[in-house]
């Protein structure tokens, strides 16, 4: 049995930028991206390479979150596209409406419901699938017992294709982040740090704290060391809040138990009802939720 835990928020955007047609409900509301959603998850129910039962899908709604107390400049929901904001509320009624359970964040962000479900279950499934290419979910990943799923490219990324991928392995991957910034999340990250030096840096020394402060007792050659030393020993503190920001909760309250992220197919009324919103190009469920 797998757990498959979706990036909403990643769902959201992916179909709003697709090749999909233009889709406007009756009320004249933009929903192609909610329709490119519910169509993406009921593909994850048919597809035989995924072997989907046990699914839940998390939303950033609104996009601030404890985060933004720590750090002004951090990710906030200014200058979303307007039909996406338009549409957070819609998406999460109609992936409920598909009968999957919806955890909507609030002081918590969408990724930190994952790492807490992948973190959670790991144990009772053979293994988590977190629907997301996103770098910072990196962390979660552990052998292949956790897995990140890029649909995008349709691969698999396993532990060591994180390592191939960020040059590090998982546990590191907030210090990279650190490091190396991330633009998505408002992370500067430390001047001068590229993700090939942060990546070799990382793996031999596995976190920021470990890492020498003079360049002449690091174990590894690195281009322009003496350099970033004194610029990372200038920037300790700053690095240490950008970690703080990349690292993912794994102690967000989810209410469900595992056997509530089963899907037993779609809810009858709330489909009608999200049907009725968004006009006739509703997507279709597999099956209703009263038939086993």
């Amino acid at each position: 049995m797998r757990l498959h835990v979706v990036d909403g928020t990643f769902e959201l955007y992916r179909a709003h930028f697709s090749r999909r047609p233009e889709r406007v409900a009756p009320d004249g509301t933009d929903v192609k991206a909610t329709l490119g959603v519910m169509d993406s998850l009921l593909a994850l129910f048919s597809d035989p390479r995924e072997q989907a039962t046990h699914v839940a899908v998390a939303f950033d709604n609104p996009v601030e979150s404890f985060r933004n107390d720590l750090f002004v400049d951090y990710k906030s929901g200014e200058g979303m596209e307007p039909a996406i904001a338009a549409q957070m509320d819609l998406v999460e009624e109609a992936v409920e409406a598909l009968g999957i359970v919806v955890w909507s964040m609030d002081r918590f962000e969408a990724d930190d419901a994952l790492a807490t479900a992948a973190n959670r279950w790991r144990e009772a499934v053979t293994q988590v699938r977190i629907m997301t290419p996103d770098k910072d979910l990196g962390q979660c990943v552990a052998g292949s017992k956790i897995v990140q799923v890029d649909r995008i490219r349709n691969r698999i990324i396993d532990e060591d294709g994180v390592h191939t991928r960020n040059g590090c392995p998982p546990t590191s991957i907030p210090d990279w982040l650190a490091l190396v910034g991330d633009s998505a999340d408002g992370i500067p990250g430390i001047p001068g740090f590229g993700a090939k030096t942060a990546g070799k840096l990382l793996t031999v020394y596995g976190a920021i704290e470990a890492i020498p402060t003079n360049s002449e007792d690091w174990s590894l050659t690195i281009r322009g060391a003496p350099r970033l030393a004194a610029t990372l020993n200038a920037h300790r503190d700053d690095a240490r809040l950008y970690r703080a920001l990349a690292t993912l909760a794994t102690n967000v309250p989810l209410k469900e138990n595992l056997d509530d992220l089963r899907w037993r197919g779609a809810d009858r009324n709330l489909h009608q009802k999200v049907s009725e919103r968004l006009g006739s190009w509703t997507p279709k469920p597999l099956r209703w939720r009263s038939e086993r």
